[in-house]
């Protein structure tokens, strides 16, 4: 049998908030210059913004919000009738490629990381195709290689950015 709980006023112990409180989830696109970041933020959000093969072309966050449709929500206002109705939506930020020692300041390094910290979430795009008309910075596609120096860079910066703030 399972113990009584005491007839006193407990208060439940509140579990820690992971996140930010808002209507809208936002989305960094990250990977190395020329990998197709912003031609899929141009796909997705039907805009139309340079997409050049160079690396850099983006240097400046592009930032667009996406409406998310959902039946349910549209129900819900059918039957409630509410005063002001507010759909989801996904802001979606291409960010500009990020190069080996970025956590140092190599090439946009400090521009790229402090713009990933404006997100919520991370989508990677990697270069999977060979191409000669288009740049790698690396000189040789390989898609794992990519992914480990976005992921090492990330991780160094926020080492780097501890041991500095130590000091």
């Amino acid at each position: 049998m399972p113990p009584k709980a005491a007839k006193g006023k407990e208060v439940p112990a509140e579990s820690p908030i992971l996140g930010r409180f808002s209507s809208h989830l936002k989305i960094g696109i990250v990977g190395l210059p020329n990998v197709g970041k912003s031609t899929l933020f141009n796909t997705l959000t039907k805009l139309s913004i340079p997409a050049e093969n160079f690396p850099f072309c983006t240097i400046e966050p592009n930032e667009a919000r996406v409406n998310v449709p959902d039946e349910r929500f549209e129900w819900l206002c059918q039957l409630f009738k509410p005063k002001s109705e507010v759909s989801a939506f996904l802001e979606i930020h291409d960010i500009a490629g990020l190069v080996r020692g970025a956590h140092q300041g190599q090439g946009l390094g400090n521009n790229f990381l402090s713009h990933i910290r404006a997100v919520d979430g991370i989508f990677h795009v990697l270069r999977g195709f060979e191409d000669p008309d288009i740049i790698h910075v690396d000189d040789i596609v390989d898609p794992v290689r990519d992914l480990e120096t976005i992921t090492e860079e990330l991780r160094l910066k926020v080492t780097y950015a501890t041991l500095k703030s130590d000091e």
